[in-house]
């Protein structure tokens, strides 16, 4: 059995037949309620269950509150209370010398820079105080022989000879000391400028020679394409 018109409660034929909010309607009835323009499923705008244009849609208006002495004392109490509890949070953490800050993964990238370099730094202070101890215990000897014959007078020249040389010659023998590690060779996957005397810099892609492992952060070795040779961190790198 065809529905009823909505509009006109005639009887709507399928061909004719328009279904939307919730009713039935002839293609020429469904227009605005209030300029009567005839609508489609396109332009129309429902408003409880009645169809309007766009210029005729009912609009809500917001009623203005009056300032009544409850009004005012319920405002004035939120007003308090918000105070108290900003208060109370800030003597929480009043002290603490830090905000909150979301665990982010930018944040935590961040964070693992920066304890990298803390790291780098750490390692690099112990190999140089290493460094040291074994610089002034290999010197150490040569100044304790004091024999006067003539077979020994040979060794106190040759000690003199050697601290005739500019004083970075010795740091740099003693940086080149470590041996060649059987030919380890390592590729850098990242541009790196050295920071200090004793460190080189590499680009992208470079191949690093005669490598020695220092520890766990650190190596020792030459840049093949620049002939450089000196520290390097070991994450910049992989080995081939």
């Amino acid at each position: 059995m065809n529905p009823l018109c909505s509009r006109c409660n005639l009887v709507v034929y399928p061909t004719e037949k328009v279904n939307c909010l919730d009713k039935y309607w002839h293609k020429g009835c469904f227009s605005c309620e209030v300029c009567k323009m005839t609508l489609n499923m396109k332009n129309y705008k429902g408003f409880e269950k009645r169809p309007y244009c766009n210029a005729h849609y009912p609009k809500s208006s917001f009623t203005c509150v009056t300032d009544t002495p409850e009004n005012l004392r319920l405002k004035q109490q939120s007003k308090i209370q918000s105070q108290v509890l900003y208060r109370e949070d800030f003597e929480k953490n009043k002290g603490k010398g830090f905000s909150v800050v979301a665990d982010t993964p930018e944040m935590q990238r961040i964070k693992k820079t920066q304890d990298q370099i803390s790291n780098v730094s750490v390692t690099k202070i112990k190999y140089h105080e290493e460094f040291e101890k074994k610089k002034i215990g290999g010197e150490g000897p040569q100044h304790l022989p004091s024999n006067p014959s003539a077979g020994g007078y040979q060794q106190p020249a040759a000690t003199q000879n050697y601290h005739y040389d500019p004083a970075p010659e010795p740091v740099r023998q003693a940086a080149a000391a470590p041996p060649p590690s059987a030919g380890k060779r390592y590729r850098a996957v990242y541009d790196y400028s050295a920071a200090d005397e004793d460190e080189v810099s590499f680009m992208d892609g470079d191949v690093i020679v005669d490598v020695q492992q220092i520890d766990e952060g650190w190596m020792y070795g030459r840049v093949e394409r620049t002939g450089q040779q000196g520290m390097l961190p070991a994450n910049y790198v992989e080995a081939i």
